[in-house]
């Protein structure tokens, strides 16, 4: 038997790593290969808490308090791999009282094999309380498995967030068929069916819905960069062109913007670039920027700032300071402008002005493919809707995915 000190410490690692992996999915350090070591790690504490058997989930069950995420992860796959339906009734009555864990346990259903999830999902899209029909729906989209008529169902749902996570699972599946359906809500007053609504439509190809995804590619908050990336994949060059340099001239948005130049992956805009490196609020996203153009490692390639400077993005301990934001370039590399432009001058003249470029590669399907091989995880979301327009009847890459699936879906293995 198990003792209760090692099953602590694997319930204690696996939550940790659970919220380490909600953040990495998004983040520009993690690559497929560092997420399939995470993702190895997680799967190696859930196998000691599922040979613990009943007490690894009890145990998991009685941390279940107002602030537990990863611990709704870790609890949602070993009840559904036990198919333990006390334990699950524990798990949604914790749910009903803080929603906040339940992007925990949809990702739980995301993480467990289709056969284990399949069972339960008609109950979670027919209940009558919405959380479990957002969930059925969530789980739906990270599988990619289409729920058939319950997807038109969901997208006629009287809860606008049911309404939301419908519109998105079609744009997943790429249900075309949904189009006309799914158009009906573009202007919708709930914010994020709005979003999810557009960001589908685009998705399949329909130009109407790139006017309201600028705007939401505008305003700061999390649908930002997903705007962003589906706006760039699909608007032509020289509207891009003309959008974006609207943002770099206020300094209000000139982050979002030079990201934009970096997703637009013209290298005419790379000299511009370089002189952003010295600037140093946006010194790393500008580096970011040249990367995703260049296919230029700053590390590998010593293009780097030895002596790191005296920069603080926030947060801050002041209570009545705004800033409370985390850094979103916190983990990229401090570029040296001065190596960079050398770097430039030597390998410039192999890239072309007018043609986007990602990674190095011109873009292409081939391009894309290589990015979501070899690229981050900021870079692999933008390369997931690059390769969309050219698999046009295909499934959206999942590249949120458990590394193992992503890995079957890119190499067979």
């Amino acid at each position: 038997m198990m003792s209760s000190i090692v099953i602590d410490q694997h319930a204690e690692e696996v939550t940790f790593l659970a919220g380490l992996r909600d953040y990495a999915v998004r983040a520009p350090h993690y690559d497929l290969v560092h997420l399939t070591t995470l993702d190895n790690r997680i799967e190696a504490h859930l196998d000691g808490l599922h040979i613990a058997g009943l007490p690894g989930l009890e145990v998991l069950l009685q941390q279940l308090t107002p602030t537990a995420l990863g611990e709704v992860f870790a609890a949602t796959v070993l009840a559904f791999e036990t198919g333990h339906v006390a334990a699950m009734a524990t798990l949604a009555g914790h749910m009903r009282a803080h929603g906040e864990s339940e992007r925990y346990m949809a990702a739980a259903l995301g993480w467990l094999e289709w056969p284990r999830v399949a069972p339960w999902i008609d109950r979670l899209l027919a209940s009558p309380e919405p959380l479990f029909r957002r969930l059925g729906l969530a789980a739906c989209g990270m599988h990619r498995h289409d729920p058939g008529p319950a997807l038109l169902i969901g997208l006629s749902d009287t809860n606008p967030s049911v309404l939301a996570r419908a519109a998105r699972t079609a744009g997943e599946l790429r249900r075309r068929d949904l189009l006309p359906t799914i158009r009906t809500h573009r202007l919708h007053e709930n914010t994020a069916t709005r979003f999810w609504a557009n960001w589908a439509t685009a998705q399949m190809g329909d130009a109407q819905a790139l006017e309201p995804l600028r705007q939401f590619a505008g305003q700061p908050g999390e649908f930002q960069y997903r705007a962003l990336c589906v706006v760039l994949a699909w608007q032509e060059r020289e509207p891009s062109i003309a959008w974006i340099r609207q943002w770099v001239q206020d300094p209000r948005d000139r982050r979002i913007g030079i990201q934009a130049l970096g997703l637009l992956g013209d290298p005419v805009c790379v000299p511009w670039l370089i002189q952003q490196m010295s600037d140093l609020p946006y010194a790393r996203v500008a580096g970011e920027a040249f990367s995703l153009i260049t296919g230029a490692d700053l590390a590998l390639l010593d293009l780097e700032l030895q002596d790191l400077p005296d920069f603080d993005a926030g947060p801050n301990d002041n209570p009545e300071d705004p800033n409370v934001a985390m850094d979103p370039d916190e983990n990229l590399p401090w570029p040296d402008p001065q190596a960079i432009e050398r770097w430039w001058q030597a390998n410039g003249g192999h890239f072309q002005a007018g043609t986007r470029y990602m990674l190095g590669l011109a873009h292409s399907e081939h391009s894309f493919q290589q990015a979501l091989i070899h690229g981050q995880q900021r870079q692999r979301i933008a390369a997931a809707c690059g390769i969309a327009r050219y698999r046009l009847t295909e499934v959206l890459f999942p590249t949120s995915a458990p590394a193992w699936r992503q890995r079957r879906l890119l190499f067979g293995q």
